[in-house]
């Protein structure tokens, strides 16, 4: 497999609906495309950057002028037998893991496609269709909220999160289990909260939460093992676990009991794939997190959730939650049952939308080997 161009664009999308958490408010997506041109096979991945350092010290313009300086000078015109190998290469650079993911990504797409194999095969997933939750954010009302569950409760899906902070915390959960008494419900704090705030938390043990995402520090494993050992309720961990030494230390410190994967946050499909095995062999389930994906990061994190140990319902939603009009087609959908099936298409198993990206586009850039 060789690579003989990478191009990168940005593209600028509005949010069918704004979407906010303790970081913010977000109405809309600029989002960086790499498509990787390797004999004749066109690779997509998308980098999950926001606009702003804000969940991760990366963003936008970062992740493409490191991509454009960096990565794609050790890759370029470069022949390899497969997409991990890229790993091994992009490391010299330090940390920008969300842009590595994208090109990564994209090349696992390529080499699914010259192997004419389905992306999930070739990551080795066994399942046909995977299930689906959703994440939503904070919202102007209490009532605001509600209606949004009611309506996803309606479309099927398999899993409730809610986005919590300080203040919008103890008082919305109960309003959700008085009238939800059965939904399997969990939250999300994005690093909200402090240890001194144990006490508040052990307030959310009556609302039989599945679980309790990243209350504590976006890098820290230590006071999430001293906090879980206060809790009934079972930490999952997402900010934290930056690769699979993260999640082999919040294991076996007790740090949590569930851990998010996503595949930007740990630098891509080959990193995911270690950090589910190490949480497989440790009997800790894992599951899909969301970061306001186009169709095409979507694509591989159905891909990825094929996986044996992605046991609980992710944040890989329908298209239409978030767009109204996607970049693939056919646009991910969710089934009645709250499924999405899986698909035997070569590669990422949707057909990217060229001309609808062109018109999309606001910057594009073609990466090739100089010498």
């Amino acid at each position: 497999m060789k690579i003989e161009a990478i191009t990168l664009r940005e593209i600028q999308m509005p949010l069918v609906h704004f979407f906010e958490t303790s970081f913010g408010r977000t109405y809309s997506r600029r989002i960086l495309l790499v498509t990787v041109h390797c004999e004749g096979v066109d690779g997509w991945g998308e980098c999950v950057a926001g606009e702003d350092p804000f969940f991760s010290s990366e963003w936008t313009d970062s992740a493409w002028g490191t991509i454009k300086s960096h990565l794609a000078p050790f890759l370029l015109g470069r022949e390899m037998r497969n997409a991990r190998e890229s790993a091994a290469l992009m490391g010299k650079v330090r940390g920008h893991r969300m842009a590595k993911a994208a090109v990564e990504n994209a090349l696992w797409d390529a080499e699914a496609q010259q192997k004419q194999q389905p992306l999930w095969k070739l990551l080795g997933g066994t399942r046909r269709e995977i299930a689906c939750g959703v994440s939503i954010g904070i919202q102007d009302s209490v009532e605001q909220l509600l209606e949004k569950i009611e309506t996803e409760v309606a479309a099927g899906y398999r899993r409730i999160k809610v986005k919590v902070k300080p203040g919008w915390d103890v008082n919305v959960l109960e309003r959700i289990r008085s009238r939800w008494a059965d939904i399997v419900l969990s939250c999300d704090a994005n690093s909200a909260y402090t240890l001194e705030d144990a006490e508040h938390l052990r307030k959310f043990e009556q609302f039989r939460l599945l679980m309790i995402e990243q209350p504590l520090w976006h890098d820290d494993i230590y006071y999430h093992a001293r906090l879980q050992k206060q809790l009934d309720t079972a930490i999952c961990l997402d900010e934290s676990i930056r690769h699979a030494r993260d999640a082999a230390f919040a294991v076996e410190t007790g740090a949590c009991r569930i851990v998010n994967i996503k595949v930007g946050r740990v630098g891509g499909l080959t990193e995911a794939k270690k950090v589910h095995d190490v949480c497989a062999a440790n009997h800790v389930p894992v599951w899909c997190g969301g970061m306001l994906e186009s169709g095409v990061g979507r694509a591989h994190n159905i891909a990825l959730s094929t996986l044996e140990n992605f046991r609980l319902p992710g944040d890989v939603s329908a298209s239409k939650r978030y767009w109204k009009e996607d970049i693939i087609e056919p646009e991910v959908e969710v089934s009645p049952q709250g499924l999405i099936a899986v698909s035997d298409a070569p590669g990422r198993g949707y057909r990217v939308r060229e001309g609808w990206i062109e018109k999309l586009t606001v910057r594009k850039e073609t990466l090739r080997n100089e010498n």
